[in-house]
């Protein structure tokens, strides 16, 4: 009952991944690869971060 409002934490980190993506994407179209290649490597931080809360959760269950 008490976890009704809780926000869920996966789905700002999708959101925050998918920006990522975009940001990183518009950087490698005007050709700052090195910029797109942290951007990117930025985003697999998040995604890895992604799977560790779904496997915790999955684990609670």
């Amino acid at each position: 009952m008490f976890g009704l409002f809780k926000k869920d934490p996966i789905k700002k980190l999708e959101q925050q991944y998918e920006q990522l993506l975009e940001e990183a994407m518009q950087l490698q179209r005007k050709g700052d690869i090195k910029a797109y290649a942290a951007k990117t490597a930025e985003a697999e931080k998040v995604m890895d971060e992604i799977v560790a809360l779904q496997k915790d959760k999955e684990a609670k269950k």
